[in-house]
């Protein structure tokens, strides 16, 4: 079944580029609240919930806005997963923007995993 892009804004009121940028683009910051672990070889990023592992491909960075990675069930495709960091034109708050891609089945519990993990993200960096 073929998937569909998905956006997802997350609000963070307080906030810091740095504290964000770091928790998205390096292993420790995405140790702390993506996954449970994350090792890194080359362009490769291993990441461990519980011992179940998965794997992702680094596909790009522009600091301190975004990065972008895709699953290896995903190679040679279209699909990937990005976070990004964007200041609300109307508040002038920053929030994490997260694209993602899932059928249409999987849609619900993969918006329930980005949230659950948003929420670990804002408690372990005090947001």
């Amino acid at each position: 079944m073929k998937k569909k892009k998905i956006t997802i804004e997350y609000p963070l009121k307080k906030a810091s580029v740095n504290v964000l940028w770091n928790s998205i683009s390096t292993p420790l910051g995405l140790s702390e609240w993506f996954a449970d672990g994350v090792t890194v070889n080359d362009t490769e990023y291993t990441f461990d919930w519980d011992q179940n592992y998965q794997s992702a491909f680094y596909l790009d960075s522009k600091q301190p806005e975004y990065v972008r990675f895709r699953w290896e069930e995903d190679e040679g495709t279209d699909y990937f997963f990005e976070m990004k960091i964007e200041r609300l034109q109307v508040t002038g708050e920053l929030a994490l923007v997260v694209t993602d891609f899932a059928t249409p089945d999987d849609k619900g519990d993969l918006i329930l995993l980005w949230d659950k993990a948003v929420e670990v993200l804002k408690r372990k960096t005090g947001i």
